[in-house]
């Protein structure tokens, strides 16, 4: 089918998918009026937010002026954040069970070493929750085995100094009864001492997560993992919801729908927008149809062995002209599959390909020496400097993007993908039939 629209946008509608974020969805409004704030003031345009009106999703309106050109955008935050939260809620030995299960899923199935084969740095952040709970837990033990040797140390002292000397004569039947209770109180008293100091220590290491992410990242593997790459039917039935709002935009006044896809949100994104096609639920003559994907972790997924769902879906997005598919990564991002075209390197790419467009948002260029430096090692701040300001800006601007005045495909339709994108099939799974 083929698809003409207007390429200049008045109004738009904006749904954004996040990664797995337990966090309330107010943090990316706050993020988007800091950065926005920034970004503008930057590069010579305006912006400005006011409390969004929808009943269903969480989000807010955007009054921009880019280019001389007058454009209203309305953003909603598709929030998956309470089935994060409800996998999250587990305990240290059920999160150390789930390491143990995840490791095996990935190693077993062989895509750990094909990740490997595409980038270091999600593969590095993927290994990173196994390796610092594991020092953890050694701490751990470490700290138990320092209160048992204390404890035993404690009671000896106690017995010798403080009990024996008031013990009225014990004959050797006495002595023999009277040993045998000491050695397993106090051998039961080191137990006890020995797992509350292992466990207070696991404890802190747990309360202090939003410092180390131990805990949380290794939730977040264990999420795509325990069904082997299949998606938990909570998680379908919210995607479906998800799919029912975009079609409903569709129906709308606007010029344009883009939905942007973060982190893990980027895989979500294709499943929802394949079905929505599928489903024929994309008007010829409606709004342009958009999808922004950033910082994409889609390898994670669709390399595991029951990743059928997701490895047809990008094969059939790939194809469509009812969208405009465009990928955004940078190296600089540790924790991203960057420069990997999601559909080739998972071995589905079909013949004729025509998405995604993949290219780099160049952070070593387009942040100053200065900012980059400042920046460099903080590695989940940088996951999310796609929805940030540039103070050295390119050709990716989020804000011109979603509050802009041209739509996403007139934007980069001239734009060559990156010569360092890797495209070639990695994963062994490549099935798109369960």
């Amino acid at each position: 089918m083929s698809r003409s629209h207007p390429q200049t946008v008045k109004r738009r509608r904006v749904f954004y998918i996040p990664g797995y974020d337990p966090i309330h969805p107010r943090r990316y409004r706050e993020l988007y009026r800091k950065e926005g704030s920034s970004q503008a003031a930057i590069s010579g345009y305006e912006i400005a937010l006011s409390p969004g009106d929808s009943q269903h999703h969480y989000g807010w309106k955007v009054d921009a002026k880019i280019d001389s050109q007058p454009v209203q955008a309305d953003v909603s935050v598709l929030i998956w954040s309470d089935i994060v939260r409800d996998s999250m809620d587990t305990s240290i030995p059920a999160t150390y069970g789930q390491m143990v299960r995840t490791a095996w899923t990935y190693i077993a199935s062989g895509a750990l070493r094909r990740l490997m084969r595409l980038r270091k740095g999600p593969v590095i952040a993927a290994l990173y929750p196994v390796g610092m709970l594991l020092l953890q837990l050694f701490i751990a033990v470490l700290a138990a085995w320092g209160a048992m040797a204390a404890t035993r140390a404690f009671f000896e002292v106690v017995m010798r100094s403080v009990v024996s000397p008031f013990l009225p004569p014990l004959g050797e039947g006495g002595m023999s009864a009277f040993f045998a209770i000491t050695v397993a109180l106090g051998t039961l008293l080191c137990m006890v001492a020995g797992g509350a100091a292992g466990y207070v220590v696991l404890r802190w290491f747990k309360a202090k997560d939003s410092k180390f992410f131990a805990h949380y990242l290794m939730h977040d593997y264990a999420y795509s993992a325990q069904l082997r790459g299949a998606n938990p039917a909570p998680l379908e039935v919210r995607m479906s919801e998800f799919q029912t709002g975009i079609a409903q935009a569709l129906r709308e006044d606007v010029d344009e729908v883009l939905v942007v896809g973060h982190s893990s949100g980027a895989h979500l994104a294709v499943s929802i927008l394949a079905d929505l096609i599928r489903a024929g639920r994309v008007r010829e003559h409606g709004p342009v149809l958009s999808f922004l994907s950033l910082g994409q972790v889609v390898p994670m997924v669709s390399f595991l062995p029951e990743a059928h769902r997701l490895r047809a879906d990008l094969q059939y997005l790939s194809m469509r002209d009812e969208l405009t598919w465009v990928d955004v990564t940078a190296p600089g991002d540790g924790c991203a599959f960057a420069l990997c075209d999601p559909v080739a390197v998972s071995g589905v790419a079909p013949e004729p390909k025509r998405w995604p467009l993949v290219f780099s948002a160049q952070f070593t260029k387009s942040l100053s020496p200065e900012r980059w430096a400042e920046l460099r090692w903080r590695f989940f701040r940088l996951h999310f400097q796609y929805l940030c300001a540039f103070d050295r800006p390119l050709d990716y601007d989020y804000f011109q993007i979603t509050a802009g005045p041209t739509t996403l495909g007139a934007r980069y339709a001239d734009r060559p993908p990156s010569k360092s994108r890797i495209d070639v099939p990695v994963s062994k799974y490549t099935s798109i039939a369960a």
